[in-house]
């Protein structure tokens, strides 16, 4: 009765929201005030020319974060996974092949940067009033960029080691630093962009300073010289561990430089020149940017009680949750829409004071651009609610709509249609479609919710315990199999036949437990590798994610083995276990045919696209495989004994294993 006792599901909705949201409000919106700031003291010190210079050059930042937090968020994976494994050698090579990889690509960049800023601003959409100004700002950045590359990837490993406190401290110390010294550089030094160039720089380097002092605190791991020997294999893993969050950072460039050059041309073709709606929107961005890290925030605290009472069929834990957060997330976006329709004059002149023209065009794209800013009130939240349930394609859908599929084509076609007009138009556009998406999904999803709630009472019990009986010498079993093979009923019976536990689904229950994650996330997500899915953790600033889990499972599966006698079905138990020599590793398979003919039968599954279905559950085990272990799933040498489960039979096959098990101990 673990599950009763968890807070999670029986303390009140409302008291739930505030312990857990709170913290993630509070930080989201820091780090969106944080660039908002800079942009007040440009936009009053400099002028909006000055702001539209910083947009500008502010993809090339994003560039260089994306890199960044690829080796950081990759290397911090890496170094939990090892450190589970119990492999601190591994670990360490991991940590300094990261940061070494970081400063590497830090220097190149810096280099590249300096080298080509020009040609890299036009691409970025820069003008020619902008120039000048983008010129010098990009300079200055530019050499500052190792120092932030480097300081935000140590920044990862820190919290991986085990003291996000520190972490945060060397982020907000920065922060406070920049928030100081840009209004003594611009103000009173009167250096201009470059002013609040020098103050981000140092900042920066100040944020570096601190993570690169860490370095020989690590709590978990010990770094000698010997461990800095570059080796292309661990890189390659440490990198491919962070590709997620470097494909989101690079979709969000990709979204800028097309949004900054169209602005451009359309804007040129109109009565307030190209450099108008350049500063204006990006700061109409970031002003929405809080409002979307409010409402972010509130949703991601939910996301525990949303995961936790679904996968314990509290189906109306989960609805309130819901009602609740949509309820609150509609307010505070219903708030918003009434401030960007009667005041933008005033939103702008927090930016600084400039003409008539500007105002206008300000006023215009506050209405314009963030009309249907109220459906972010659903749009969010949905696709955090359809994340914590386990449903992780419909929450990359929901979440990636927006920017990448509806929002860029939108900007293309409608402002060829309608020049800077189409452009803003863009926004409402998107937010609609994206709308009417996340609607539809949690219309339907909280259908599934009711009739759930009706016959949760008649779920029947799949699988019966087995009796808790060890053999004379301890022994553990591990067996993948591919879908459809039957090998998990095959594991049953092998249990049996030995009189030991079998462990497959009790995972799952119990990391639901410890994670507040439902037993459909977990079990969706924990074998199985899926590229979309991961990206969507990363557009929520990173959630619970495949990592975290494999980690927990590999210490679960640890445990067990350390105490009893058992069979453990799949999780890449073979590999997390091969250093232990009393493990016997079996691989079932069979020929199509028979798995289509079981998976249709037992499983219920469409006999037309059971085939295609197969390979792509059999895909996904591979690729989850290949990425946390390095080797390929069907390759038999992992393997003591490969069987194909239709040969003999199911019962024959577990019959042969038995004896060959039992020949084996009795012979230790």
């Amino acid at each position: 009765m673990e599950k009763e006792e968890n807070i999670l599901g029986y303390e009140k909705i409302g008291k739930l929201l505030r312990k857990f949201a709170i913290p993630s409000i509070i930080a989201l919106v820091v780090n969106s005030l944080y660039n908002i700031v800079d942009q007040i003291f440009i936009g009053w010190g400099v002028g909006y020319l000055g702001n539209g210079a910083t947009n500008v050059v502010f993809p090339l930042t994003m560039i260089c974060l994306a890199f960044a937090l690829m080796f950081g968020d990759g290397t911090s994976a890496y170094l939990s996974l090892k450190l589970g494994e119990n492999k601190k050698d591994e670990a360490k090579k991991g940590v300094a092949n990261g940061i070494l990889s970081s400063i590497i690509v830090a220097i190149i960049l810096c280099a590249l940067t300096l080298i080509f800023l020009p040609q890299l601003l036009n691409l970025f959409g820069c003008t020619d009033n902008l120039r000048e100004l983008a010129l010098g700002y990009g300079f200055v950045i530019a050499i500052g960029l190792p120092f932030m590359m480097i300081g935000t990837t140590l920044n990862s490993i820190i919290r991986a080691d085990g003291n996000p406190k520190y972490a945060m401290s060397s982020m907000v110390i920065g922060a406070i630093l920049n928030i100081i010294l840009d209004p003594i550089f611009i103000f009173v030094f009167h250096w201009g962009v470059e002013g609040a160039a020098f103050a981000t720089i140092i900042s920066q380097f100040v944020t570096f300073l601190m993570n690169v002092i860490y370095i020989k605190k690590f709590k978990t791991i010990k770094l000698s010289k010997q461990d800095f020997k570059l080796k292309l294999k661990i890189v390659s893993k440490v990198s491919m561990l962070g590709i997620s969050s470097f494909i989101t950072q690079m979709s969000i460039v990709l979204v800028m430089t097309f949004e900054n050059n169209l602005l451009g041309k359309y804007g040129a073709e109109s009565e307030f020149g190209a450099e108008i709606p350049i500063t204006v929107l990006g700061i109409v961005m970031k002003i929405s940017q809080i409002l979307n890290s409010i409402i972010i925030g509130i949703a991601a605290g939910a996301q525990p009680i949303l995961g936790y009472n679904y996968g314990a069929e509290k189906y109306d834990r989960v609805k309130q949750t819901l009602k609740r957060v949509l309820g609150i997330s509609v307010i505070i976006s219903t708030v918003a829409f009434i401030l960007f329709q009667t005041i933008p004059d005033k939103l702008i002149a927090i930016f600084g004071s400039e003409d008539g023209i500007y105002v206008e065009f300000a006023c215009l794209a506050f209405r314009t651009y963030l009309m249907l800013c109220i459906c972010n009130g659903i749009q969010i939240p949905a696709g955090i609610f359809f994340q914590a349930i386990g449903k992780g394609i419909k929450s990359a859908i929901i979440s990636l709509s927006r920017q990448i599929i509806f929002l860029i084509p939108a900007m293309v076609v409608l402002g060829y249609l309608f020049g800077i007009h189409g452009i803003l138009f863009a926004g409402p556009f998107a937010d609609g479609l994206a709308f009417i998406i996340a609607s539809t999904l949690l219309i339907i999803e909280v259908k599934k919710l009711k009739k759930a709630e009706k016959i949760k009472r008649e779920k029947p019990l799949l699988e019966t315990p087995t009796p808790n009986v060890s053999t004379q010498k301890p022994i553990i079993i591990t067996l993948s199999r591919e879908y459809g093979s039957g090998g998990r009923y095959l594991g049953r019976l092998l249990a049996n036949k030995l009189g030991i536990n079998l462990y497959d689904k009790e995972f799952i229950t119990k990391m639901a437990e410890e994670t507040g994650l439902s037993e459909e996330y977990v079990e969706n997500n924990e074998q199985k590798r899926d590229v979309l899915a991961n990206l969507n953790n990363e557009y929520y600033y990173g959630l619970s994610n495949s990592d975290e889990l494999f980690i927990k499972e590999s210490e679960m599966i640890k445990d067990v083995a350390s105490k009893e006698s058992c069979v453990i079905v799949g999780r890449c138990a073979d590999f997390i276990l091969k250093d232990n020599n009393n493990v016997l590793k079996i691989f079932v398979y069979s020929d199509m045919q028979d798995k289509i003919n079981r998976a249709t039968k037992y499983y219920g599954m469409n006999e037309e696209n059971a085939e295609k279905e197969i390979n792509r559950i059999d895909k996904l085990r591979a690729n989850h495989y290949k990425y946390y272990t390095g080797n390929t799933w069907k390759d038999f040498s992992n393997y003591d004994i490969c069987i194909n489960s239709d040969a003999l039979g199911i019962e024959k096959s577990a019959d042969f294993i038995a004896n060959i098990i039992k020949e084996k101990i009795n012979n230790k």
